[in-house]
């Protein structure tokens, strides 16, 4: 454990940088796809609870409608 330690210190402390450039569309790249996978989980989320739920509340209404019917006739 401690050989591992010492390894990810030095890996992530000592290592030289890369002095490479990453342009400013990179960040907005970064940024869009973040909120597309987090909008997209929560339309997942709601297209498997609105749905059914709507589903149930409509042939809750038919039956009550189709009931409140046969009492009128």
């Amino acid at each position: 454990m401690y050989k591992l330690t010492i390894k990810t210190f030095l890996f992530f402390f000592l290592v030289t940088p890369s002095y490479a450039y990453l342009g400013p569309g990179v960040g907005g790249g970064v940024i869009a796809a973040t909120v597309g996978i987090i909008v997209a989980i929560f339309a997942a989320i709601f297209g498997l609870i609105w749905f059914p739920l709507k589903r149930f509340i409509k042939k809750r209404k038919e039956k009550k409608e189709d009931s409140n019917q046969k009492k009128v006739d």
